[in-house]
């Protein structure tokens, strides 16, 4: 007993916060950002050449810190399914949302993942879904009707597409999350996060450099400084501090310290981009927090 306070301290030390709160920053203000060089770059060329970058840099460092790049056989199949799910299908599907929605509003989709993680552990996991549970789903599910009649029935139908694709993006992240722990990959965490950015992100790049058609001579000198934010802050930054957070933390308060995320995203955007925040997107914030909260304690 004597032995356990010392780590029950060292895991709760001011440093982990401090990463925490770097990720949350990080993070948060990459949806704002993202949202503004769609205006300036294609989607798939956006996502996939920043995310290929910043999987070099995240395997550089993995290379500096001495945990290397090697991955044993029976992992390769667990780490593509995971790059898929979390990587390929989130970056394509939530570029495309951000096409149709405010920055605001698909933060606030995407932020349900935890909600629809807790339901996919039912047939995954065999985890039964609880009362809480429950009703962190319906206020998920509160949260997305106040998105949809904010502003009138008109805009709501024109906003369909991409809340589609957004709730694509996050139950996808939410299954490969769940298989995780289903089917672990057995790495260390810089690696792992440099294998799937990388093998999630070369597709994407790939294919937007073929089809889409890009003009880096438009692209303005802030242009330019928010393209090194997404691909260092966001990618390599902010990964580093998650994993430094989570071996200071209990991963239950790292999760829930994440809901910063999407209060940042939100009220970023409401003023980098003048979006609007007024009752309806109060209430889808208050109300997706309220289910995330739930349905990480549940």
């Amino acid at each position: 007993m004597t032995e356990s306070k010392p780590t029950a301290r060292a895991r709760l030390a001011p440093a982990g916060f401090l990463f925490l709160a770097i990720t949350s920053l990080g993070w948060g203000f990459n949806w704002p950002v993202t949202k503004y060089l769609l205006g300036e770059l294609p989607p798939l060329t956006l996502r996939g050449v920043t995310g290929v970058i910043g999987a070099l840099l995240l395997a550089g460092l993995a290379l500096m810190r001495g945990q290397g790049l090697a991955v044993a056989e029976g992992q390769w199949p667990r780490l593509v399914l995971a790059a898929v799910l979390n990587v390929t299908c989130w970056m394509v599907l939530m570029a495309f949302a951000l096409l149709y929605l405010p920055a605001s509003e698909a933060t606030l989709i995407a932020y349900t993942m935890p909600v629809w993680a807790s339901l996919l552990a039912w047939p995954v996991l065999g985890e039964r879904p609880t009362v809480l549970r429950t009703i962190a789903l319906v206020m998920a599910f509160a949260g997305l009707a106040s998105i949809m009649g904010g502003n009138g029935f008109g805009a709501s139908v024109a906003k369909l597409p991409g809340i589609l694709m957004a709730l694509g993006g996050a139950i996808g992240f939410a299954l490969g999350t769940v298989l995780a722990k289903r089917l672990p990959i057995k790495l260390p965490p810089i690696t792992a996060a440099a294998w799937q950015i990388g093998i999630g992100c070369l597709p994407i790049a790939t294919v937007g450099l073929l089809i889409e058609t890009t003009h880096l001579e438009k692209v303005t000198p802030i242009g330019w400084a928010l393209l090194f934010y997404s691909t260092v802050v966001q990618f390599c930054i902010a990964y580093v501090s998650w994993f430094a957070a989570l071996a200071r933390l209990p991963a239950s308060v790292a999760a829930i310290g994440t809901m910063a995320v999407p209060v940042i995203g939100v009220v970023a955007s409401a003023i980098a981009l003048s979006e609007p925040l007024g009752p309806g997107q109060i209430a889808a914030l208050v109300l997706t927090l309220a289910a995330v909260v739930l349905a990480t304690r549940s």
